[in-house]
Parts: structure tokens; sequence; C-alpha cells
């Protein structure tokens, strides 16, 4: 059998362990190369050290987690409980990462260009935060041509910062997230967080469906959107009208979209496989202005479209 590099020009590695592999990342990002790794959730709390320093060297890479139960060694089954940890840092210091949260094995397959295409845009790190649901779902998948491997010359152009060998044609690279002068590290901090409000007004995603005449909104990503989806679609049988926004930038979150969509609604609830986070962003949104529920399952369980639609009723519709 063929090995990946004689047939794609890539190179596969099995690294010892999470920690050394977001530095195996982190070295060959710095080259200005095309590098990925994937994990999921304890795996991507070992990483958060690397991650961090990824973001303070302006290093483009791209990083996978497929979400699993927990907290501790927890469950292989499905959870949504990583999005703090994704979407608010996780790692220390005040930086961000692209979070795109995939439905459906398609997206799975899309968001790995996509991802790359944004951390070389803004020379950050990228994330696909996927849960557990999709993570082990087979579907079908068109995939795209694989793209032209990108040639010395080329690195050296569109990475003019990437330590890749300078042979006398330029000064020296160094790749580093230490500074300690303090002027300069807060200079540095000014211009993440530029970049970071560049890609908000950028690059946030949403899907919104069925908002135009809705009375309650459901909130959700992942594969509890496409339950939510279900939910709605009896709802609107039963003649309650529902809308459905799914996120698909989780950071940066779709502010403005859900503040849109729920400008007339009654009442939203939030579907998460965790105890409640993404409620948080939704609440800030809305600025809670109206009702925020949220209906969640945990320990690796995932609802069904019946049990989202009966909590929409008790909590909204009920008396």
């Amino acid at each position: 059998a063929q090995m990946p590099w004689e047939t794609t020009g890539m190179v596969v590695l099995q690294a010892e362990s999470e920690v050394a592999a977001i530095n195996m990342v982190y070295a060959g990002a710095s080259c200005g190369k095309t590098v990925f790794t994937s994990t999921s959730s304890p795996g991507f709390s070992l990483m958060q050290e690397g991650m961090s320093y990824m973001a303070a060297s302006e290093v483009p890479a791209l990083v996978i987690n497929v979400m699993r139960g927990g907290p501790g060694l927890g469950t292989i089954h499905p959870s949504q409980a990583d999005y703090f940890q994704a979407c608010k840092g996780g790692g220390h210091g005040d930086y961000h990462m692209i979070v795109l949260a995939p439905s459906s094995v398609q997206e799975m397959a899309d968001f790995v260009a996509l991802g790359w295409d944004l951390a070389f845009k803004y020379r950050c790190v990228s994330m696909i935060l996927a849960d557990g649901l999709v993570g082990q779902m087979m579907e079908k998948v068109v995939l795209p041509p694989q793209r032209p491997r990108r040639t010395e010359e080329q690195i050296r152009q569109l990475c003019p910062w990437a330590v890749n060998g300078r042979k006398g044609m330029r000064p020296k690279n160094i790749v580093t997230s230490l500074e300690l002068d303090d002027d300069k590290m807060e200079e540095n901090n000014h211009r993440f967080q530029a970049t970071y409000r560049l890609i908000e007004k950028n690059e946030t995603r949403c899907e919104l469906v069925d908002t135009d005449d809705c009375d309650y909104l459901i909130v959700a990503f992942g594969s509890t959107a496409r339950i939510s989806m279900k939910a709605m679609e009896i709802a609107r049988k039963q003649g309650i009208k529902v809308g459905l926004a799914r996120p698909i930038t989780l950071w940066p979150f779709p502010v403005k979209h859900i503040r849109e969509a729920a400008k007339n609604v009654k009442g939203i609830l939030v579907v998460e496989l965790d105890a409640g986070q993404m409620i948080e962003d939704v609440k800030l949104a809305t600025e809670c202005r109206l009702p925020v529920e949220h209906f969640g399952r945990m320990g690796g369980n995932v609802p069904t479209p019946d049990e989202v639609l009966n909590a929409l009723k008790e909590k909204f519709i009920n008396d």
C-alpha cells in the first residue's frame, strides 16, 4: 500500500502525547507549513499551553477537538462541554481561536480547508469543534480536488515571517511568544485584539431557519442543531412557530444574527450537550431582554426531538 506522502505529499506522524503533538504543530507551522492535529477533550486540555504559545507567536495552525463526555476521563460518548475552553481562550492570556462548529460530516471535511484559509489569513489558530455524535457519524461526503502543494518559494512569499531558511535573502526570523519589555508586550496584545476585532467583523457565520415569523427561537450548534431542526418541524406541524439559529462560528459568536432573529420572539431555548455554556453568549447577544432558557443532556446522552420540543413547551408555553 502507498504511504500518504507518496500520493499526497502529506507527512503523518504519531506523537507520544498530546503535549508533544501540539508542540510539533507549533514547530511545523512556524516553518509556514499547513499543519494540524486532532484530539478528544482530555487531550485538548493538555494542548492548551502550546495553543497559547502559538496564538502569541501568530502562527497559523488547525486543531480539531471532537468533544466527549466529562469531566475527567468521562466517557467516549458525545458532549459539547468544551465550549468554554475553546471559545474563551482555554490557555493562559488574552487570546482567541477561530472556532468552527460542524453539524455534518460534509462540514467536517469542508471546514478543514476553511480553517486553514482563515488561519493563514489572520495568522491565528483555527479550531474545528465537533461533538462526538458528528465525530462518529457516517455520511456521504463530496471532496473537492486536492489543492496544489505550496512550493518553498510560495511559502516564502505567503509567510515572510516563517523560519524556513533565509539563504541570504532576508533578515533572520525568530518565532517566539516571549517579550520581556512590558510596553512591547502591551503593543503585541493591542495588535492581537485588533486582529480579533477584524475577525469578528468579517468571519462571523450563522445559519438561520424559519426565523422571519417565529414566536420562539431555538439556538443550537453541531448535532443538537440537527435534532432541534426536527423538533422545529414537529412544532410547526402543531401550529407552534419555532425558528432555529445555528452558530457556525462559535468564536466569533454570531451576536448580530442572534439579536436580529430574536427581536420579535417570546423566548429562546438554548439546546446543548452540557449543563449550559453557550447560553451565556446567547444572553449577552440578546442583552437579557427576553426569557432565555437552557435544555441539555450530559454524560454522553443525546436528546430526542420530542424531548427538545417538550422542553420548549414546558418552559414557555404550558402553564
